[in-house]
């Protein structure tokens, strides 16, 4: 028998092991390798040669991995909502507290967002703020943010 005709043997076994040491590693790429040598298995046992078997290996293996990214993007992990905001382009919308009142022409204070602290101006340019007061951030511009001030009523809460 010819090596041809018996390497799809080779690239079966290949397949499996690929597949198997796959479980015991963290990247998910050797599973793709290993579907990759499956196809070429089946392409083998068809009969045609070596350069095929190669060919259809070197396909499919490329092909999964680069399409792996789409695939657990958006079919596994369900990347629907928007990308994950880090440093300072996760302030809007948190809560500070006033850690030194309003000063100053510009109604500057000092705002702690997440253990920082901040140099706050008033987003609407006018309010002021007292030590202690809760603030939402609602810009970040350089190196200072632009903070309003939380309702104190509950939604729907009545006065007396």
């Amino acid at each position: 028998m010819e090596l041809d005709q018996l390497a799809w043997i080779f690239w079966l076994l290949l397949g499996v092991g690929l597949i198997v040491a796959e479980v015991f590693t963290l990247g998910f790429v050797l599973f793709w390798f290993g579907l990759g040598a499956l196809a070429a298995a089946i392409v083998g046992m068809f009969g045609f040669g070596l350069a095929w078997q190669f060919a259809v290996f070197a396909v499919v293996s490329g092909a999964l991995t680069v399409m792996s990214k789409t695939i657990f993007t958006k079919f596994i992990w369900g990347n629907e909502g928007p990308d994950v905001k880090m440093g300072m382009d996760a302030l809007p919308g948190k809560i500070g507290t006033i850690t030194s009142a309003s000063r100053g022409e510009l109604n500057a204070a000092a705002v702690k967002v997440y253990g920082s602290e901040w140099t706050a101006f008033p987003a609407d340019g006018e309010s002021t703020f007292a030590d202690g007061e809760k603030v939402e951030v609602v810009s970040v511009k350089g190196s200072s943010i632009y903070v309003r001030a939380i309702n104190r009523e509950l939604p729907g809460w009545k006065q007396d």
